[in-house]
């Protein structure tokens, strides 16, 4: 059973949402999975472009199939491009690697799901993800530089 539940994952989802209209962000379309990558939450703001969400559950994907979050892989691909490709083709699925894919951890530093957001620039989606995650009191992971 998931350690994410739903009042958790809705939190998180809230609380990205509201932070992107409190620094004036584009609109967002937020994704919450959980540590096996199935949905918890979404949601997509009125005037989000048609494939928005599938970018943003993407995101998250990538962190969960990697294990850090998409600041790491983005950094990996400029590094290591072919590493990259090769690894989203034989992973399958949904794999954006870019900023905005963050890992949820409890306390015991677990990963417990992650959160993908997509709609601003890519630093700016992921300080929305952040900013819900450390809303629900977890900690957030967006990998480094």
């Amino acid at each position: 059973m998931s350690q994410l539940n739903l009042d958790t994952a809705n939190k998180i989802l809230a609380a990205a949402l509201a932070e992107g209209r409190a620094k004036k962000l584009k609109v967002l379309a937020v994704a919450v999975l959980d540590e096996r990558g199935a949905l918890k939450a979404f949601a997509a703001e009125d005037g989000t472009s048609l494939k928005r969400g599938e970018i943003a559950m993407g995101k998250a994907m990538a962190a969960l199939d990697f294990g850090v979050g998409t600041r790491s892989i983005d950094k990996m691909a400029k590094e290591r491009g072919y590493f990259v490709t090769s690894a989203a083709a034989s992973i399958g699925g949904p794999f954006i690697p870019v900023q905005g894919g963050v890992l949820i951890k409890n306390d015991a530093g677990d990963i417990i799901g992650a959160v993908g957001v997509s709609g601003d620039v890519s630093n700016n989606d992921e300080t929305a993800a952040m900013a819900g995650i450390k809303a629900a009191g977890l900690t957030a992971d967006p990998g480094s530089d």
